[in-house]
């Protein structure tokens, strides 16, 4: 499965860089983040429930970022096992470009899934994942939003 998407955040690339970087920002970001913890220097461990179709599972795994070059661009790799429900393993590129007062954000996504969740159907893995990314950078939009107005984020 491969995903690619673009943002623009009303924000310096700075100030997206660092949401980008903050574990406490992320999970509540992340839909269904019940933890998400530093581990070490660029490594996080995390706990994610995810329902894909009639799925439900509660995920844990660990993620490290990987090619950083501060502000602009990053890597993310991470794995996650959900028990029964199988696995969840792959990595996204996030890069960051200036546009003005605005920064553009575009990624690529690509996973692997086993175990039930691979059982589902791609079309039906494609359509949440699609849903789950768009609810994070929803969620990360009004984050950044927040940064810059001074106000506190929306749950």
């Amino acid at each position: 499965m491969d995903l690619k998407g673009e943002y623009r955040l009303p924000a310096s690339r700075e100030t997206v860089w660092a949401k980008l970087n903050d574990p406490e920002v992320l999970k509540r970001c992340i839909p269904g983040c019940e933890e998400l913890e530093m581990t070490g220097e660029n490594e996080m461990k995390a706990t994610v429930i995810a329902k894909v179709g009639p799925v439900k599972a509660k995920f844990n795994g660990e993620v490290r970022l990987e090619n950083i070059n501060p502000p602009e661009s990053y890597s993310i790799v991470g794995e996650g096992k959900g028990g029964i429900a199988g696995f969840a393993k792959g990595g996204a590129d996030v890069h960051l470009a200036e546009d003005g007062a605005e920064t553009i954000l575009t990624y690529s996504v690509s996973a692997q899934v086993g175990g039930k969740l691979a059982q589902l159907g791609g079309r039906l893995i494609d359509s949440s994942a699609k849903k789950l990314s768009g609810q994070f950078f929803d969620n990360f939009a009004k984050e950044v939003e927040a940064a810059e107005t001074g106000a506190a984020p929306a749950a």
